[in-house]
Formats: structure tokens, C-alpha cells, sequence
């Protein structure tokens, strides 16, 4: 049996040259917190901030449709973007 997916995944990155694109705020740059999340209605959601902040944005590209189980390798594909740059969205 396989093992039940985490309730949520995060980490603190470096966005690279152009940052990451959020709904609210446009680019972000710098030291960034990403956190990704299974919604009740089965979508993952991509919240993200500077880290030590207290406002959470939402990139730009969420929420999207993930398998099921899948959401950890989900995120290592949002925390790749972000390490990126150049705008970086949610992966589809």
C-alpha cells in the first residue's frame, strides 16, 4: 500500500533572475517560502512568500489539477520554477 500523500509540501528557495508571478502582487523576488496544497474540491494550490512574512500570495497558474499522490513531486516542479525565474508560474 502505497504511503497517504502529505497534507502539504514546502520549502524556502532563492527565486532566480525575474522572480515568480503571483495573482496578487506581480513578481516576487528573493528569499521565498513555497507552499503546495491538495483543496477539498481535489485542485493543489501554490501559495508563496518572502520568507518570515506574514502575507501569502498566490502564484499565478493555481490552482491546478495534480493526480492523486502526486503532490510531492508537484511541488519539486513549483520549487524548480521558482529557482528558475523569469517570471516563474504552476506548472501545468
Amino acid at each position: 500500500m502505497p504511503a497517504p500523500e502529505p497534507a502539504l509540501c514546502d520549502d524556502q528557495v532563492n527565486a532566480g533572475p525575474g522572480g515568480a508571478m503571483t495573482d496578487d502582487v506581480g513578481v516576487i523576488t528573493g528569499d521565498l517560502t513555497i507552499q503546495t496544497t491538495r483543496r477539498a474540491d481535489n485542485l493543489v494550490h501554490v501559495a508563496i512568500q518572502h520568507t518570515g512574512a506574514d502575507e501569502w500570495y498566490t502564484l499565478t497558474g493555481s490552482p491546478v489539477s495534480v493526480p492523486d499522490g502526486e503532490l510531492e513531486q508537484y511541488h519539486e516542479r513549483v520549487r524548480t520554477a521558482v529557482e528558475h525565474g523569469e517570471g516563474a508560474v504552476a506548472p501545468t
